[in-house]
């Protein structure tokens, strides 16, 4: 269960960063709804982050956290904000995920 709840924080991760990217492109009332959406996300994030590190070990679920928002967030970037999809970006992001499986294979 606590795995579940890590990737549902990375997810979190993820969402706080595009709705901190949002914010950024849009102004007024918009700006601040994505805003909101920001601490909302980076709270639940957070919330979950410290749930799973009393029962996991802090430096794998952090870096599993870390992992799964980065690499989430790199892939909407490229569906969202139109960033570059290239080969070398998608290679090393494809790496980047292995390691986040290799990590959780090998933690106990």
């Amino acid at each position: 269960m606590n795995w579940i709840l890590l990737i549902i924080a990375g997810l979190f991760e993820m969402l706080f960063a595009i709705c901190l990217g949002k914010a950024n492109h849009t102004q007024g009332i918009i700006s601040k709804l994505w805003f909101g959406g920001f601490l909302i996300c980076l709270f639940l994030s957070m919330t979950l982050l410290v749930k799973v590190t009393k029962v996991l070990p802090i430096g794998t679920a952090y870096a599993v956290w870390t992992g799964i928002g980065a690499a989430g967030t790199v892939l909407l970037g490229i569906f969202v904000f139109k960033e570059p999809a290239t080969f070398w970006r998608l290679f090393f992001i494809t790496t980047f995920i292995g390691s986040i499986i290799g990590l959780k294979l090998v933690s106990h």
